[in-house]
């Protein structure tokens, strides 16, 4: 069961036309002991009868504002307060059973504890999808300097200070990349837990053009969080052509005699460019998780002083 410290939870499921995997995933929340008034229903203007379906089996159903699955978050936190929230698809992809797993974790001190996909069932994800899924979690790695494997994860669970501070700007499929990014750009203690995947119940929503708008959507997260760390690893891609020029000019200089006067000297500019951007950026970088460590005591001192003026 979910730590004393997670007792007031709530499991929230954003669905749009779930009809057909729907009532598997509500019949396995309470079978894995999730009480009927800890779950909602954040409906996106289905078509096909999955607030009906939700309404007609006891669980309380609401409309989102607005479009995409970023609303459906933000209208489940603005119209609740519950302490901590668990979020999950409703096509029936992940296990009822891992919502206590999540809190627990949630429990032992975390601010954001993400289901990583770790256990996939055969044929639950293609191979385009898979692929796609592990380079988008690695240029977010590499953007945030994070050790991550799953941050596109549609289950986890997190607490509502945290919730509360986004603005919920990203829309889509972007809005567990803007979650993650804000918790670990502002001192908040984030951890993975492995959990299963299966194949979905009926139609798959997400497309291969979605993907590249995330990878969009990531390099505007570090623009908004990390914008020196950005413009400095922009610079350092200088490196390129003037490592090209250079090789350029050498070989025509060693084979062929011939001098390359302002290919030499633009190379080596943009050379050198490059170097001192890529070391600035390591610098930022540095200073960035340096802020971190500083966002992270601050919230722990603030956090004591609150439970001993409460207690």
């Amino acid at each position: 069961m979910s730590s004393d410290l997670c007792r007031d939870y709530l499991v929230v499921i954003p669905v749009r036309n779930e009809a057909k995997a729907l009532p598997y995933v509500l019949r396995e929340l309470l079978e894995s002991g999730v009480p009927r008034e800890r779950v909602l229903i954040v409906d996106g203007g289905s078509i096909d009868g999955s607030r009906d379906i939700a309404e007609s089996m006891g669980f309380r159903v609401i409309l989102q504002k607005g479009r995409g699955k970023a609303m459906a978050l933000k209208t489940a936190i603005e119209t609740t307060s519950s302490d901590c929230y668990v979020f999950m698809d409703g096509d029936y992809t992940y296990p009822a059973r891992h919502v206590h797993e999540l809190l627990e974790h949630l429990g032992r001190g975390y601010d954001l504890v993400i289901g990583s996909r770790v256990r996939v069932e055969e044929g639950a994800q293609s191979f385009t999808y898979r692929f796609g899924n592990r380079i988008l979690s690695l240029f977010f790695r590499i953007l945030f300097g994070v050790n991550l494997r799953d941050v596109l994860s549609g289950m986890y669970a997190a607490r509502s200070k945290l919730l509360r501070e986004l603005g919920f700007e990203f829309s889509g499929f972007s809005v567990e990349s803007e979650i993650v990014a804000h918790a670990v750009t502002t001192g908040f203690r984030v951890s993975e837990i492995p959990i299963a995947y299966r194949r979905r119940i009926g139609v798959k929503k997400l497309r291969v053009k979605h993907g590249f708008k995330i990878a969009v959507d990531m390099v505007r997260l570090t623009w908004r969080y990390s914008p020196v760390f950005l413009i400095f690893t922009v610079g350092a891609l200088m490196l390129i052509p003037g490592l090209y020029l250079d090789i350029f000019v050498l070989y025509r200089w060693f084979y062929h005699g011939v001098v390359h006067h302002v290919r030499a000297l633009v190379g080596i500019t943009l050379s050198g460019l490059g170097v001192l951007s890529s070391l600035l950026a390591l610098l930022s970088l540095y200073l960035k998780r340096l802020e971190i460590r500083v966002l992270k005591a601050l919230r722990e001192i603030r956090e004591i002083a609150e439970y001993r003026t409460t207690s």
